[in-house]
């Protein structure tokens, strides 16, 4: 199995690893270990470069397949062979955009659990900008400028964030450990990772965060619809 560095680093911009088995099929790699993110939770993959055999490749896309990280290389580029040796370089601009705006997502799900109590429905990203859609009967602009003004002062706070991974059944007593309607950990996983912002959040989350609330930024809510009876969704945007 693929160790997964950034579960406990997500500030690790390149790593070195091996080669340990090759899909010419998808035209990737898998490595014995990563820093690349595969995406999940709403959280886009990340992309960056491979080196290896003294030249550099495009990683265009980082996928989950049979349990396994693949790290997928542009069209161009040679296949290397198992066993060898490369070195890993995220784009580190994406990456911790998207690092603000996962954390961002977790300050809005915080702030509007326990100020609502709301469960959340879904959720998306991209760079600076993500929608998550919540449990609301109805949604109103002072309701909104009422959670922008919360999400912001949480951001002021400048809370620190941190990542644990427990087993399964341990995870599992942490009340409101999941705040999504569905329960969305398949059952074979035997150890949950937990993301906390501190005296805010606790969410069982795989994707990569900010240290602390600060580093987000401002954040806006640009938007926000009706997407049903009970259903309300919020658009967040990020300073740059």
């Amino acid at each position: 199995m693929t160790v997964l560095l950034y579960q406990t680093d997500s500030y690790l911009k390149s790593f070195q690893a091996e080669v340990t088995a090759v899909n010419t099929d998808q035209h990737g790699v898998t490595l014995n270990q990563t820093a690349f993110y595969p995406g999940g939770g709403g959280q886009p993959n990340d992309t960056g470069t491979l080196t290896f055999n003294q030249q550099t490749y495009p990683v265009t896309k980082i996928r989950r397949v049979d349990g396994e990280t693949l790290h997928i290389l542009a069209p161009e580029a040679p296949l290397p062979q198992i066993g060898t040796q490369v070195s890993g370089e995220i784009d580190w601009d994406r990456r911790y955009q998207l690092m603000r705006t996962h954390t961002a997502m977790h300050i809005l799900c915080g702030v509007i659990f326990r100020d609502y109590g709301a469960q959340v429905t879904g959720g998306n990203m991209d760079p600076l900008k993500g929608r998550m859609d919540f449990e609301f009967e109805t949604m109103h602009q002072e309701l909104v400028a009422e959670i922008e003004t919360a999400i912001n002062q949480e951001v002021d706070n400048d809370r620190p964030l941190a990542v644990c991974i427990l087993p399964r059944e341990e995870a599992f007593q942490i009340p409101d450990l999941i705040r999504t309607k569905i329960n969305l950990l398949p059952e074979g996983i035997k150890e949950v990772r937990v993301v906390e912002i501190k005296d805010l959040d606790m969410q069982a989350d795989g994707g990569t965060h900010v240290a602390r609330t600060a580093e987000v930024g401002r954040i806006r809510v640009a938007d926000y619809k009706s997407k049903g009876k009970i259903n309300k969704r919020i658009y967040i945007e990020l300073e740059e």
